[in-house]
């Protein structure tokens, strides 16, 4: 691992533990830093925003361009549900444990949450126009592309809340809703 992924883990890392110790609204850039034992330039380097230490997220990029694999002759939320599943399939592990605790975080921080919903339309229509072809109808491939990623949403938000079951096994429930026939 890079110094610079280092660092970036550690400031992501020390960012947790003091928004589930004091708060996030509480947290400032500046003890994130010194908690981290950089400066602010550097936290700055690495996130753009106090946010963003919490909402970035490494698979938005892939989710569109799995869906697009999908062949064109499936209604389009076939193609954005097992577009997902075989995306999630394929990603290497993350790590579970800092995962729940952003995602728990998350669901318990309505400024957030709020947040969260902003940075999800961006996601939504990358699936939408990874959805929309030439003869696919531009409402349907929108309706799939926020369904989708309301039940990805939901499996996440029930997944941190739980000991028991992996991100997968959720993630899993929560798209047979949308597909229930799926083998």
């Amino acid at each position: 691992m890079r110094k610079a992924e280092r660092t970036r883990e550690r400031l992501a890392e020390h960012a947790l533990d003091l928004f589930e110790t004091q708060g996030y609204e509480a947290t400032t850039v500046a003890q994130i830093a010194a908690a981290a034992g950089v400066t602010e330039m550097t936290f700055f380097r690495h996130f753009r925003t106090k946010e963003a230490v919490v909402l970035t997220d490494p698979y938005d990029p892939v989710i569109a361009a799995g869906i697009r694999r999908r062949p064109l002759d499936e209604p389009p939320l076939h193609r954005a549900v097992r577009g997902l599943r075989e995306t999630f399939a394929q990603l290497p592990e993350p790590d579970v444990d800092m995962v729940r605790r952003r995602v728990r975080l998350i669901a318990r921080t309505p400024v957030l949450r709020a947040a969260v919903t902003r940075h999800n339309d961006v996601t939504e229509s990358a699936i939408a126009d990874a959805l929309a072809g030439p003869e696919e109808d531009a409402l349907a491939a929108r309706v799939s592309a926020a369904v989708v990623l309301a039940a990805l949403t939901v499996g996440l938000y029930a997944w941190a809340e739980h000991a028991e079951g992996s991100l997968g096994e959720f993630i899993e429930r929560a798209l047979a809703v949308l597909e229930p026939d799926h083998a």
